[in-house]
């Protein structure tokens, strides 16, 4: 079994195309900060990074195809369960990001190729 992560497409690094400019990246990240306020008002908690496992069962909602990749990519690189609750935050951040309200399979997927590849 192999996990599908997305490959990105020659034309679209070869692409004379600017990307997206700061200005709109700077608000897609503030609408984003507000969504993770909104989440955790009430709580002690500002941001996704500082939630615990417990927090993270909570908060990380994942569809069905999200959490089949999730399990293929903890056998397959053999994740630690502290990498498991890493990559969920970092997708629930990605899919703050889309304003996405459930984890997708392409927000893990975004989040593992982040992950620090291990040199052996």
């Amino acid at each position: 079994m192999f996990i599908e992560v997305p490959h990105v497409d020659y034309e679209k690094l070869s692409d004379d195309r600017l990307g997206e400019p700061s200005g709109k990246i700077r608000e897609r990240v503030e609408i984003a900060r507000e969504r993770q306020l909104a989440r955790f008002k009430g709580t002690r908690l500002v941001c996704n990074a500082e939630m615990t496992p417990t927090e993270v069962r909570d908060f990380c909602h994942t569809e069905e195809a999200a959490q089949s990749l999730l399990k293929a990519a903890m056998k397959q690189l053999y994740l630690s369960a502290r990498a498991f609750h890493r990559i969920l935050k970092l997708s629930r951040t990605i899919a703050d990001l889309e304003g996405a309200d459930i984890i997708k399979s392409h927000h893990v997927a975004e989040a593992i190729q982040y992950r620090p590849r291990r040199i052996e």
